[in-house]
């Protein structure tokens, strides 16, 4: 297989361009030249931003499938999916389940309502919406026939740059009491960036179309599950102090932001991020690694760097104030 990644150096990109290579499959990867993609691959410089960022995918060549992970204005997966449409076979966009109509419903399907007022057209809006207009670009360039609309939902592994699972492998490597949010049975529901990976070149080279929610079955694990499993791998060091939700909420302290991955047990945002219905995608062949994997080699990766894990610019920097952790843990 001939594969194209429209971002190829980071996180998911990476995860896509990894597994293709090892696979034997010639990569190109375009990108702006900030970091270097794996070994292996080929490299086109571009900034899709920029007025003539394409002009290095505009002078030739032709891909059996393109992998766009994009997350800013839709006009920019318009662009490459108009420029590409008849020298790429399938265009597989690495969308979100954020794309769904708040709130969406517990056991939500690819059938869920979703957002309005997204446009292929669009500069930058907001999350949601510009996903949404990048599946709609794709759509128009590629039709439903050759376009694979990928709805992730919280996505943790090696190299990941957003900081929720290594704010907490570096919170648990300072050991001490740590706020450690209940209930401790909570089921999660997250995809290790590597299944992700592997699921999305198995599903072109099998010409697959349409949309798929592609994260873990829900209960994959559960708060408990996560935390000790970073508090054994950094150690054994941290002394977990298992908190009511309620008094986590009653000190002001933000869900998913400042306590990463955690959201308060029903709730609309656990109902939205860890309670998505993946029967299309699990009948389609994705396979989830057990958490201990996942968390094990996120550390790895994470000590292998220095213990400080790259930040997204476009993100906020997550996690708790000491300070305020120990104010909570002394009441």
């Amino acid at each position: 297989m001939r594969l194209l990644t429209l971002g190829g150096t980071e996180f998911v990109g990476r995860a896509v361009v990894d597994a293709a290579l090892e696979r034997g499959w010639e990569v190109t990867v375009f990108h702006r030249g900030r970091h270097e993609p794996p070994a292996g691959a080929r490299s086109l410089h571009g900034d899709r931003t920029d007025p003539d960022g394409l002009t290095a995918l505009a002078e030739g060549g032709t891909w059996d499938a393109v992998v766009d992970t994009w997350s800013a204005a839709p006009r920019a997966v318009r662009d490459a999916a108009r420029l590409l449409r008849d020298r790429v076979g399938r265009y597989a966009y690495v969308s979100s389940c954020s794309v769904y109509a708040w709130p969406p419903s517990a056991g939500f399907t690819e059938d869920a309502p979703l957002v309005d007022g997204a446009s292929p057209d669009a500069d930058a809006t907001d999350y949601a919406r510009d996903k949404r207009g990048g599946e709609l670009a794709t759509l128009d360039a590629f039709g439903t026939d050759r376009s694979l609309l990928v709805r992730c939902g919280l996505i943790l592994g090696p190299y990941e740059n957003v900081g929720r699972l290594p704010w907490w492998l570096g919170r648990m490597a300072r050991g001490g009491p740590v706020l450690a949010p209940g209930p401790r049975d909570l089921p999660l529901q997250y995809v290790d960036v590597r299944d992700l990976a592997a699921w999305t070149l198995d599903a072109v080279a099998a010409g697959l179309s349409g949309p798929y929610n592609l994260v873990s079955a829900p209960g994959h694990t559960t708060t408990a599950g996560l935390l000790e499993a970073c508090a054994e791998v950094t150690g054994g060091s941290a002394d977990l102090r298992w908190t009511d939700p309620d008094a986590v909420l009653a000190a002001g302290i933000e869900p998913w932001t400042q306590l990463p991955v955690w959201v308060p047990p029903a709730s609309e945002l656990h109902a939205a991020v860890h309670n998505a219905d993946v029967s299309r995608a699990l009948a389609s062949g994705l396979r989830c690694r057990p958490v201990t994997e996942t968390v094990a080699d996120t550390w790895t990766w994470l000590r292998s760097i220095g213990g400080t894990a790259p930040q997204r610019p476009d993100r906020p920097r997550l996690g708790l104030d000491p300070e305020v952790e120990a104010k909570v843990l002394a009441d």
